[in-house]
């Protein structure tokens, strides 16, 4: 039987996560590949509030991490509920191994799940590095220079894979939740960079459904790429009136843009919404209900 270090964390605070805390570290734990745990964020400080995510560092055996990570939209699914596959984060700080954002609902509420999948041979870089609290340790073999290449390799090539329509609708889905929490918080200038993550995630989804070949970088050449359909025109018209909002958003306006992209999806890429229908169905009636 596996002991998990919670003691601690749960006497520091009671956070309403801890339930799915505990549950998701007993399902994680259980993986042979797994040799660490730790939290880290408001929950390891003691400082989370209802809107907190649940922020776990997990080390893997290197040369595991590929098959571990590749298979962990399945389990998030099955054994947390998570409404959509993985979002490859894009906000967090680069520390040697690949983020990923889950949106799982428990007690009624939608909960923001953040997952750092690191090779085991950097943790001990991680925890020099990082503010964590440490719920399972379990030290493995030193990692042979190959393991470590292909942890190394994986990682690299996985998050430079180019993103697919459905990944970006999803990344307007995550980076919606994370908006509500700036705007409840009052973090006007967090919610300002997400907000232009937004925009960025806008242009990137008419990019790969309408110019997947595309040679310009950014948003340069949009207009010349893209405007030269009818459908085009439509796109870059709603990108316009994302840009044209206000610089920091309130609720509505982040609604109204996830409604904006939806259409676009709808009408630029619709196989990005295949198999996704009912968790967008749910993923609504959770913000409505937030």
């Amino acid at each position: 039987m596996l002991t998990l270090h919670l003691a601690e964390l749960t006497h520091a605070n009671r956070p309403s996560q801890l339930p799915l805390l505990s549950r998701l570290a007993d399902i994680l734990a259980t993986s042979p590949a797994v040799t660490h745990l730790m939290v880290r964020g408001s929950l390891a400080h003691g400082t989370a509030d209802r809107l907190s995510d649940l922020d776990f560092v997990v080390g893997i055996h290197d040369d595991q991490l590929p098959a571990f990570i590749e298979s962990l939209d399945d389990l998030m699914s099955i054994e947390i509920g998570a409404l959509l596959p993985g979002w490859r984060d894009t906000i967090v700080a680069d520390l040697g191994g690949v983020g990923m954002v889950f949106l799982a609902p428990d007690d009624g509420r939608l909960h923001q799940i953040d997952l750092y999948l690191v090779p085991a041979s950097r943790i001990p870089y991680l925890q020099a590095a990082v503010a964590t609290a440490s719920l399972l340790d379990r030290q493995p073999a030193p990692a042979t220079q190959e393991a470590v290449a292909v942890s190394e390799r994986f990682a690299t090539e996985f998050l430079a894979r180019p993103r697919t329509c459905t990944e970006l609708l999803i990344e307007h889905l995550v980076l919606a939740v994370l908006l509500h929490k700036r705007i409840k918080r009052g973090q006007r200038f967090v919610a300002y960079s997400e907000w232009h993550r937004l925009h960025t995630a806008t242009k990137d989804l008419i990019k790969a459904s309408l110019a997947p070949t595309s040679r310009f970088w950014g948003w340069y050449q949009l207009r010349e790429e893209i405007a030269v359909t009818p459908i085009g025109r439509t796109c870059l018209g709603d990108l316009d009136a994302a840009i044209s909002g206000p610089a920091i958003p309130v609720a509505a306006d982040v609604d109204a843009a996830i409604e904006r992209m939806l259409a676009l999806v709808e009408r630029a890429c619709p196989e990005a919404l295949a198999g996704l229908e009912t968790a967008i169905a749910a993923y609504r009636t959770y913000q409505e209900l937030a």
